[in-house]
C-alpha cells in the first residue's frame, strides 16, 4: 500500500504543466505513472531509463494517453521527471515524434520554484517540449492539423498488436473522423488543468487503452451504418 502512496504522491506532485494551443480539440485521457529506481527498460516507450543512484535517484514516467492524435488514433506521449537521491527535480525529458527532447530550458525558465516543470503541447499532434518557439521550425505544423488530418488512420503499436484494429475498414473509418477536427492553429498556449483521477499506474492504463479503442472503433462503424 506505501508503494501505491508514494508513486500517486510523488506523480501529483511533480506532474509537469501543460500548455495547450487555444484551438486543440484534444485532451489527454488518462496518465499512466511508472515510478523507477533502479535502471532499466521504460515500461510503455523503447529506451533504457537510467537510474544510477548517485546523481539520480529516482525518475518518475508519466505516459500520457489520448484517444486521438489529428492524424491517427491512440496517442501515447511521454515525460521523465528525474529525481535526485533527496527528491529534488533537476532534470526533464520529453517524448517528440518517436524520440525525446531535454524538458528543461537552457537557464531553467520553464520550471518554478518548486521544481515544476511548464511543456508546451504541439497542436493535434502532441509532442512536447520546453519552449513553444520549437513548434515552428516543423516544416508540416500547419499541415498537420488541416490537410494531413487522419492520414495515419489507426496507430497501432507493437504492445497492442492485433488487439483493436480488426476490420479492413478501421482505417479509413477513423481517417474521416478525424477530418471533422481539423483546425488552425491560434498560436496561442493556455495551461492546462489535470483532474488527479487521471493518474493510474501504468499496467491498469496498459490494461484500459485496448478497450477504449475497440468501444472508440466500434462506435465509429456503427455510425457509419447508421
Amino acid at each position: 500500500m506505501r508503494d501505491r502512496l508514494e508513486w500517486r504522491e510523488l506523480a501529483l506532485r511533480h506532474a509537469p504543466e501543460l500548455f495547450l494551443d487555444r484551438n486543440e480539440p484534444f485532451r489527454p485521457v488518462r496518465v499512466g505513472v511508472s515510478l523507477m529506481k533502479k535502471t532499466g527498460p521504460s515500461p510503455s516507450f523503447d529506451r533504457t531509463v537510467e537510474v544510477d543512484g548517485r546523481r539520480v535517484g529516482a525518475v518518475i514516467e508519466y505516459a500520457v494517453y489520448w484517444d486521438y492524435d489529428i492524424e491517427h488514433l491512440y496517442d501515447l506521449e511521454h515525460v521523465w521527471v528525474y529525481l535526485s537521491p533527496d527528491g529534488d527535480v533537476f532534470d526533464c525529458e520529453a517524448s517528440f515524434h518517436g524520440s525525446y527532447v531535454k524538458g528543461i530550458a537552457p537557464g531553467g525558465g520553464n520550471m518554478d520554484e518548486s521544481g515544476r516543470i511548464r511543456l508546451f503541447v504541439q497542436p493535434g499532434k502532441h509532442a512536447f517540449a520546453p519552449v513553444r518557439e520549437a513548434f515552428e521550425h516543423l516544416p508540416n505544423l500547419h499541415a498537420a492539423t488541416g490537410p494531413h488530418a487522419g492520414r495515419g488512420g489507426v496507430l497501432e503499436p507493437g504492445m497492442f498488436k492485433g488487439a483493436f484494429k480488426t476490420s479492413s475498414s478501421d482505417d479509413e473509418l477513423a481517417a474521416a473522423h478525424l477530418r471533422t477536427f481539423r483546425f488552425d492553429i491560434a498560436g496561442v498556449y493556455e495551461p492546462y488543468e489535470w483532474d488527479p483521477a487521471m493518474f493510474v499506474a501504468w499496467d491498469e492504463l496498459k490494461a484500459e487503452i485496448p478497450a477504449r479503442m475497440t468501444a472508440l472503433l466500434q462506435e465509429l462503424r456503427e455510425t457509419a451504418e447508421a
